[in-house]
């Protein structure tokens, strides 16, 4: 009885973590999807530009959750 309440409240637990990070991982990889393009564009480099935009996506997600 006590593992399956457990596993209940672990079950919501998660499904509220995934939820909240949402901004965050969208923002990542619309980041890192632009940084690529940009990156390729520029003679950059694609790798380097998807790597910056997805860590400045990312950020910019987190900080959407925090305050929405």
């Amino acid at each position: 009885m006590k593992k399956q309440i457990s596993a209940g409240v672990l079950g919501v637990l998660m499904i509220g973590l995934i939820v909240s990070a949402c901004g965050t991982i969208a923002g990542g990889a619309i980041g890192a999807g632009t940084g690529a393009a940009i990156g390729a564009g520029t003679r950059y480099g694609a790798k380097k530009g998807a790597i910056i935009g997805g860590g400045a996506g990312a950020a910019a997600g987190a900080v959407y959750d925090i305050l929405h």
